[in-house]
């Protein structure tokens, strides 16, 4: 039997918070720079935000794309840059490794703004799975590791809002350093909650 946890525990744990810098980029001439940074780092956390839509049949484009080192996340406003070029180069460079989840949903809504195919992406449904975690949300796995709840409250709010709140700002990053931080954990040989 792998690790599991309730969604009764999650909610008496404790919430966890992105410390960290926020940088939001939504002018194109932002993004070579944000991307410079990204691309000296050999690992970086992953994950993509859309506008939902509750119209059966009906999906919108991906309007936020999150890249995070352990102390800085990018939060690339796509629904008003585009998908620049620059962009395109960190997500398809073979020498950074991206760590996300449920990866397969996040490429297929980002095909809709590019044809390009993604490089060095690790998917930590798979990879927790190694790890004897039968759970596979970012949040339980994350509660399974750490101890610490991740609020989903934001999820379905509106990612091609003009101005994005901060409570939608700070969701965002926590999900894309998140993934990098449950990876790194891992990879270091490191308990799992007291467990292991």
């Amino acid at each position: 039997m792998g690790l599991t946890i309730s969604k009764e525990d999650i909610s008496k744990l404790p919430l966890e918070t992105f410390d960290g810098n926020i940088v939001v980029i939504d002018h194109g001439r932002e993004v070579a720079k944000a991307v410079d940074y990204l691309s000296a780092q050999s690992i970086i956390g992953f994950d993509t935000e859309t506008r939902p839509t509750f119209t059966s049949g009906k999906s919108n484009k991906v309007a936020l794309l999150q890249l995070s080192t352990e102390d800085t996340c990018f939060l690339f406003r796509l629904n008003l840059i585009g998908y620049p070029d620059a962009l395109k180069d960190i997500i398809c460079n073979s020498s950074v490794k991206k760590i996300g989840l449920s990866l397969r949903d996040d490429f297929a809504a980002m095909r809709k703004r590019t044809g390009l195919t993604p490089e060095n992406f690790i998917d930590l449904q798979v990879f927790a799975d190694k790890f004897g975690i039968d759970d596979n949300s970012l949040q339980r796995i994350y509660a399974i590791i750490f101890g610490k709840k991740i609020s989903k409250t934001q999820r379905l709010s509106n990612w091609e809002a003009p101005q994005l709140s901060y409570s939608q700002l700070t969701y965002a990053a926590l999900d894309a350093w998140a993934c990098l931080r449950i990876y790194n954990h891992l990879m270091n040989g490191s308990q799992i909650n007291g467990t292991i």
